[in-house]
């Protein structure tokens, strides 16, 4: 596989030094799935750490066990990037860089993720039940399912929110318009 431009990645350089505050590169140490690939004369490292994805450019000298120096690309944005290039060296040293936990979905987040399915099923001729099926279980259509029912009231409700976000609500969950401007069902309960 071959790359285009390395310019935003940390690049790993070979050194002829033989201090013994040197360090030396081992590609093993480096934590996670590792995939090579070519780019011009050097390689690019990338190392999968669960959702975490670190690039390094590898220069082509480079060799297991050599000396190595880390160098960052001057870029306008480099202030904002120098945690990730501090996280990417300490990759190199064998250290994992800490991830973030995975914070549980809100209430409203499972409410639009409802919402935008059950649009998606309408859209593909699902029927109102067809969908309830889907969203909230087979057991919960045979025992709640009416003709005039809160399930289908609940069905009704969500491809409302839905089609409202479609035609433009989504710029409110973005906060692009005026957050008062809220799509239908989050009207007060009287």
């Amino acid at each position: 596989m071959w790359l285009s431009s390395s310019d935003g990645l940390l690049h790993v350089r070979a050194v002829h030094a033989h201090g013994a505050a040197t360090r030396r590169f081992d590609l093993w140490r480096i934590p996670g799935r590792k995939r090579l690939a070519m780019d011009g004369h050097d390689l690019t490292i990338t190392a999968d750490l669960s959702a975490l994805r670190m690039r390094l450019s590898l220069s082509g000298t480079l060799e297991d066990g050599g000396a190595y120096v880390g160098a960052v690309p001057l870029t306008v944005g480099l202030r904002g990037q120098l945690d990730g290039y501090r996280e990417q060296a300490q990759a190199l040293e064998g250290h994992a860089p800490q991830i973030s936990p995975v914070r549980s979905a809100t209430r409203s987040a499972l409410l639009h993720l409802r919402a935008l399915q059950a649009l998606d099923a309408s859209q593909a001729g699902a029927s109102h039940r067809d969908i309830a099926r889907a969203l909230f279980g087979l057991e919960a259509v045979i025992l709640r399912w009416h003709e005039d029912g809160e399930l289908r009231a609940q069905v009704r409700h969500l491809l409302r929110r839905a089609e409202s976000f479609m035609n433009g609500g989504h710029l409110s969950l973005a906060g692009v318009l005026d957050p008062a401007a809220k799509p239908p069902g989050d009207e007060p309960v009287r």
